[in-house]
Parts: structure tokens; C-alpha cells; sequence
């Protein structure tokens, strides 16, 4: 089976399942379905960032700061997290990613998917599936910002990295 023949459930503004469908038929559709975005950082605090390979369905040869990916149909966020970094990182035994926050993610292009955000410490070493991760690093968040406009990163990952920041300021801010 390809990547492009996994069944996703799909579902409605409301994160409801209405349906099923391959991967490819909804991406080639536009059909809202679920995904999950796993901030990855090593014993030093460092983020996982990486490319992506050349022949990912979306966003191919794209940055990211998360790994993850589509939760499968009747797979749950949680699990779906915690295969998808242990997949994409090459590891076994990963602690269960912390559930962060939700949104729905809607781009100009037509894609469309409810986000789970997670983090998780890794202090594995690495071995990326070399059929997700062309390139990888561990970089400091300085070193994350720093990069942030030299590169081009998919736009979710993009997207989900300052919510995240920006929830992560309104902690700071209210002394939570």
C-alpha cells in the first residue's frame, strides 16, 4: 500500500466524522480529514527540524519544524502521534507526545484538516525514516528564528509554529 491509498476519516468544521477516503482522493478533493504536528526536542531543549523527501504527497522538499502527519482512519490523535515521531524519527519506546491545543487548519490552496499539537522529549538518537526526512538537525529556537526566512517551510508546520509560540507567550505572560 502507498501512502496515497491510506484510508483517512474524514470529517466536518466540527472535527465529526462524515466519511471515509483515501489519503490521495482527499488531498486531491480538498476533504477536511486529521493530522498531527509533534514538536520533537532533544536532551539539550533543541527542536528536530528537517526536510522533507521529494516525493512526499504534500509539500514536498519543504522545512519543517514538527514531524507527524495524517491520523488514520479510526486511529486516534494521541496514537497517531506517537507512531508518526517514532516512525518519522526512527526510534522506539518514545515517551507519549503531550497534547497541546487544536485548530483547524485552511489554506488558500485547498487543504484543509483539523491540527493536533504536540511535544515530546527525545532523548533517543535519531535515525530518520529516510522516506519522510531527507535532511535533519537539531537547532535552538534562536536558531529556528534565525532560519525562519532563508528557507521554504510547509505552510502548516509554518502556521502551527506561531500559534504555538504565540501560546507559549500568553503562558509566559500570565505567569502560568
Amino acid at each position: 500500500m502507498t501512502p496515497a491509498d491510506e484510508v483517512l476519516d474524514i470529517v466536518d468544521e466540527n472535527d465529526t466524522v462524515v466519511g471515509q477516503a483515501t489519503r490521495g482522493e482527499a488531498i486531491a478533493r480538498g476533504l477536511r480529514h486529521r493530522c498531527v504536528f509533534v514538536e520533537v526536542r532533544d536532551a539539550e531543549g533543541r527542536i528536530f527540524v528537517h526536510r522533507r523527501t521529494a516525493t512526499k504527497l504534500v509539500f514536498p522538499s519543504h522545512h519543517d519544524m514538527f514531524v507527524g502527519g495524517v491520523v488514520g482512519a479510526g486511529e486516534s490523535y494521541d496514537d497517531a502521534a506517537l507512531r508518526e515521531a517514532e516512525e518519522e524519527l526512527g526510534v522506539s519506546g518514545l515517551p507519549r507526545p503531550e497534547p497541546l491545543f487544536t485548530f483547524l487548519y485552511a489554506s488558500a490552496a485547498g487543504h484543509s484538516w483539523w491540527s493536533y499539537v504536540y511535544q515530546v522529549r527525545c532523548e533517543l538518537p535519531v535515525r530518520p525514516q529516510p522516506e519522510e526526512v531527507a535532511w535533519h538537525t537539531f537547532l535552538t529556537d534562536a536558531e529556528l528564528e534565525r532560519r525562519l526566512g532563508d528557507r521554504t517551510w510547509v505552510p502548516d508546520g509554518l502556521e502551527t509554529y506561531h500559534r504555538l509560540r504565540a501560546m507559549r507567550a500568553g503562558e509566559a505572560g500570565s505567569g502560568a
